[in-house]
Parts: C-alpha cells; structure tokens; sequence
C-alpha cells in the first residue's frame, strides 16, 4: 500500500523498540476497537425477536436500530475526521471509546424505543469517528515496510466481530437476556480503554490543510469503482444478514440461529486465512471469487426451502465469500487512494455505513411487503453490478497484480 501518513510526524517511541516486528499489543488493541464497534452494530441481528418483544415493536421496526447506528457513523465520519484532524490520537481514540461505551449502557438498560434509537444513534457517531482514524493510526505506529500488515491486523476485528462476536452475542442473549449482551459491550469497551491507556503509544494529529479534498480523492483513478463496490456488495450483504434470524424463524430453524451464525463465522475465518494469504497477489481474482460464492450462497438460501442441510451448506459458502471483503475491499481503496488514502478511508467509512443503513430499510421493507426468501434474492440481483465493476476495473481499483504493498 502506498503511504497515507506522510504529513505524520516522525514516529519514535514504543512502537519502534521491537525493531522490524510489529507492535501487537498496541495493533490488537486498535483491532479489538473495530471488533467491539462492529459488533456492536450488528448485535441486534442475532437478537432481534428477543429485542423487538422487549420493546413492544415489530422487528421490521427493532431492525432499524442496525440502521440508525450505520446512519450516525455515515453522517458523521467525514465532517467529525476532519474536525478532529488536529487532535492527538490516543486522546481521541480514548474519548470516542468512552462515548461508546456510554452508548451502549444507555441501550442496555433502555425501557424505551425512543431513547434506544437514539443511543444506536450516538454509538455509531462514536464508532465512525474511531473507523476513520484507526488506519491511519495503525500506519503511523510502524515503520513503512510494515503498514500493510499492520492494517491487515487491525481490520480483522471486522470479520471475526461478524464471524465469532455475533454467533456468542447471540447465545448470550437467548441463554439470559439481549440487555447483557449489551452490558458485555460496554464492560469489554471499559476494559479496553484500559488497555489503550497503558499500551497504544500516542501519536500527534495531521496540520491543517493536510487532508485531500473529496472530490480530488473521488477523482483518482480506481476510487470511483472502490467506493461503488463497497457500497452495493455491503447493502447486499446487509440486506441479508441483519434479517437473518427472522429468516430462519420463517423457515422453522428460529432455534438454531446461534448455531447458523457459528457456521457463518468458522467459514468467514477461512474465508479470512485465504484472502490474508493472497490478497498482495491475488486482489481482483479474489474479488470476483468473493462475489460469485455470496451471489450463489443467496440463491441457494432462496431455494432451500427451510432444508437445514442446504441452509448449513448455503450459510457455509456465504461465510467463506464474506470473510475476506473487508480485507479485499480496504486493500483496494488504500492502494487506489495514494496519498490520499486517509481521505478514502473516511469515504470508505461513510459509504460502508450508508449500505448498513439502506441494507436496514431495504430488509425492512422486503418483511413487510414480501415473504422471507426476497431477503436472498435481492443478494445475486444486487451483486450482478458489483461483478461488472470488478471485472471493468482491470487497471486502477481491481488489478490483477498489486504493485504497490507498501512491502
């Protein structure tokens, strides 16, 4: 990857004391602040019967709270980025953590839609202020050879957030209660912030006037078909799985949605290892890959007709696709980005946010209007674009060879 934190200043410190080695107790701590903030977004997947009870809405209704927290971060993780520009960065890491974990514990103990809604809200106002640094943060902590790794380190807390977070969220809340769940979230933030505390070392902000414009950025070759990609292949994704419990509910497999969500999350890990060891050689065939298995894994799902093995298969194939797209799809926007990869990145957040949002109201809809399997057919429809874009982005976006690794 090329550099985004050129207008950094020099990093000496505790980062620098293992020589060649990465940082990992300072690059697990910022990997478990992604965990914990995408956790938190999707938690409600695996509860939302549980929830939509407790709070007397149906859970078309409840599914918004997937929504409004993906609004909060798409609204906010630009203008707040740029604010904030200035700021050291564990001082505001520390102080986006706190307000998270304020968010939480509001949600946890809330009697009331309302004041739920609104602390989803401000949980993800939170969380995209944390998306939008932590890259650049990640970048700034080791020497240049090293900033692909240390990123691929730090956004792993996606995939294992949806791949092992959920499917445990899940069966806490079914075995005492989707309130705990929360509470955990908030008592893991609260422990992290311990750990940032006395373990990430501290770097200064950005000078003014280092950020590259929006519309420069946009412009670059490659950004364009990115951010497109990211925006329809995470709305299709969403569409699915923030439903995913009601689904099986539909299909007479409502007791087993912990279990389903396991298979996903031990597929998404493979899923994962794969993309790790070829994503540097490998981006665009592993990009079309990704999107043909979670474009058949759909349909197989439509099709299944509440058969458990077909939806264990179906499950396993969509898992072992998505796994590695966060991976895929911040490789591709930072490589396409140069210089202007911090201003990506905040795109990117943006963008990946919207989709959660609109994959909230679209999956809303859809139960309402229509019966449960449009859930997975609206996946290969939505995933048909995303396979053009891919394929047509041979030279800047998805090349067949990465030539810049930041190696």
């Amino acid at each position: 990857m090329r550099s985004d934190a050129t207008t950094q200043a020099p990093t000496t410190g505790p980062s620098r004391s293992q020589g060649s080695g990465l940082p990992l107790p300072a690059l697990l701590a910022l990997a478990t602040a992604v965990f914990v903030t995408s956790l938190t977004e999707t938690l409600p997947a695996g509860v939302l019967p549980a929830m939509s009870a407790d709070l007397g809405v149906g859970e078309s209704a409840m599914g918004q709270s997937v929504t409004v927290y993906a609004i909060g971060t798409a609204l906010t993780a630009i203008p707040l980025a740029s604010a904030t520009l200035g700021w050291r960065r564990k001082r505001l890491l520390l102080a986006a953590m706190g307000a998270f974990a304020v968010a939480n514990t509001v949600t946890a103990v809330s009697p009331d839609y309302v004041l739920t809604m609104a602390a989803r809200f401000a949980a993800g106002v939170a969380a995209g202020l944390v998306w939008a640094m932590l890259v650049g943060y990640a970048r700034a902590l080791v020497p240049a050879h090293l900033r692909g790794r240390a990123v691929a380190v730090v956004m792993a807390g996606i995939p294992i957030a949806l791949s092992l977070g959920v499917p445990a969220g899940t069966f806490l809340g079914g075995q005492v209660g989707w309130r705990v769940a929360f509470t955990v979230m908030s008592v893991l933030t609260a422990a992290l912030i311990g750990w940032i505390l006395a373990l990430v070392p501290d770097r200064p902000g950005r000078r003014p006037g280092a950020r590259t414009p929006l519309l420069r950025t946009l412009a670059l070759p490659g950004v364009g078909p990115v951010l497109f990609v990211t925006l329809v292949f995470v709305l299709a994704h969403t569409v699915l799985y923030t439903y995913i419990a009601a689904f099986l509910h539909r299909i007479g497999m409502g007791a087993s949605v912990d279990l389903v969500l396991l298979v996903f999350g031990i597929a998404s890990l493979v899923g994962i290892a794969v993309v790790g060891a070829g994503v540097d050689r490998r981006l665009r065939a592993l990009t079309v890959a990704a999107t043909l298995l979670v474009g058949v894994a759909a349909t197989l799902l439509a099709l299944s007709s509440g058969g458990p093995a077909a939806v264990y298969a179906a499950v396993a194939l969509w898992g072992l696709g998505w796994g590695g797209v966060p991976t895929l799809l911040q490789t591709a926007v930072a490589d396409a980005g140069g210089d202007a990869a911090d201003t990506a990145q905040s795109m990117f957040v943006t963008l990946w946010n919207a989709a959660m949002a609109a994959g909230g109201v679209v999956g809303g809809v859809l139960l309402t209007r229509l019966d449960h399997t449009s859930f997975a057919w609206s996946v290969p429809v939505l995933l048909v674009p995303v396979l053009i874009v891919v394929v047509a982005a041979r030279t800047h976006g998805f090349p067949a060879t990465r030539t810049d690794t930041g190696a």
